[in-house]
C-alpha cells in the first residue's frame, strides 16, 4: 500500500465485498469459500506493519466519510466474522473441519488469554458473544476442565454452537445460553469473563458487571485499536472507581489485543 488514496481504495473494496456477502448467507455453506478467503486476506491487511504508516496519516486526517467509513467497515467485518462462524459449524455437521487462517490466529491469541491470571479447573469462565463456533470454550475446558459457559443474542448462534459442542466437547462442562449478562445467574460466579473483539457494546457491559460480579473476578476484553480498529471495536476509559486495567497483552502478529480489568 503506497498512498493514502490508494489504501482509502482498498477500504471502499472491502466495505462493498463484505457487505455482498453478508447479504448472501441464506444458512446454507453456498458461499463460504469466498468469505473465508476475504476474512483471511482483511486479517493479513490489519496485522500488516506497513499499513499502520498510512492508518496514522489517516487518522490526521479530519475527514467526516472517511471517519464513517471505518465504523461502518468495522461493523460489517464484524458481522461477516459471525457468518463466517455460521459457515465452519455447518460445514462440521457435514464432517468439514478445515480450518480458515483467521480461525487459526484466534485460537494463537486464546492460549494466552488471562495472562497470569490462570485458569484452572476450578475457575468458572463466562465468554460474552460466544458466537456459532465457539471456539474459546471448547479451548479452555479442553485445557483445564473449568467450566464455560457462552451467551450470545443470536438464537441461530447458541443453536449451532451447541451443535458444534455436541459434536467436539462432549463430555466437557459447556453451556451455551440465549440471554444477557444481568440475566445470567452465572455472572456472579464467574472468576474469568472474556469478552469477544467483535461485541460493540463490550464497555457498556462492563459498566454494568461492576455490581454483578464478584470482587475477585478477572475480566479479559479483545479489543483493536489503531489499525487492528478496521476489524475490532477499540479499547475505551473505564470508570476509574470501578474498573482498574492490570495489563495490556499486545499481540502484533495478531488480529486483537487483550486489556485485563479487576475491580478498582
Amino acid at each position: 500500500m503506497e498512498t493514502l488514496i490508494d489504501f482509502q481504495t482498498c477500504l471502499s473494496e472491502f466495505y462493498e465485498k463484505f457487505d455482498e456477502l453478508a447479504g448472501r448467507y441464506d444458512h446454507t455453506v453456498q458461499h463460504s469459500s469466498e468469505l473465508e478467503t476475504l476474512i483471511d486476506d482483511y486479517s493479513t491487511f490489519v496485522t500488516d506493519k506497513q499499513n499502520e504508516r498510512i492508518w496514522e496519516q489517516l487518522a490526521q486526517e479530519e475527514s467526516g466519510s472517511m471517519h464513517q467509513l471505518v465504523l461502518d467497515l468495522r461493523d460489517k467485518s464484524a458481522r461477516c466474522v459471525a457468518v463466517m462462524e455460521k459457515y465452519r459449524a455447518l460445514k462440521l455437521q457435514d464432517g468439514d473441519v478445515e480450518i480458515a487462517d483467521y480461525f487459526r490466529n484466534i485460537e494463537e491469541c486464546i492460549e494466552k488469554e488471562f495472562g497470569s491470571f490462570h485458569v484452572t479447573s476450578g475457575s468458572k469462565v463466562l465468554l460474552v458473544g460466544s458466537g456459532s463456533f465457539p471456539m474459546t470454550p471448547l479451548f479452555i475446558a479442553k485445557r483445564t476442565g473449568a467450566e464455560v459457559v457462552g451467551i450470545d443474542i443470536d438464537a441461530e448462534a447458541i443453536t449451532l454452537g451447541q451443535q458444534v459442542v455436541e459434536k467436539l466437547g462432549a463430555g466437557l462442562n459447556i453451556h451455551l445460553e440465549q440471554t444477557l449478562v444481568q440475566d445470567l445467574a452465572f455472572t456472579r460466579k464467574a472468576t474469568h469473563i472474556i469478552f469477544s473483539s467483535t461485541v460493540a457494546n463490550k464497555y457498556d457491559l462492563l459498566d454494568q458487571l461492576h455490581a454483578l460480579t464478584n470482587d475477585h473476578v478477572v475480566v479479559a476484553m479483545r479489543y483493536g485499536n489503531q489499525l487492528k480498529s478496521l476489524f475490532n471495536y477499540p479499547m475505551r476509559e473505564t470508570n476509574s472507581s470501578k474498573w482498574k486495567m492490570v495489563d495490556n497483552i499486545l499481540r502484533p502478529n495478531d488480529v486483537f489485543d487483550i486489556a485485563l480489568y479487576q475491580k478498582a
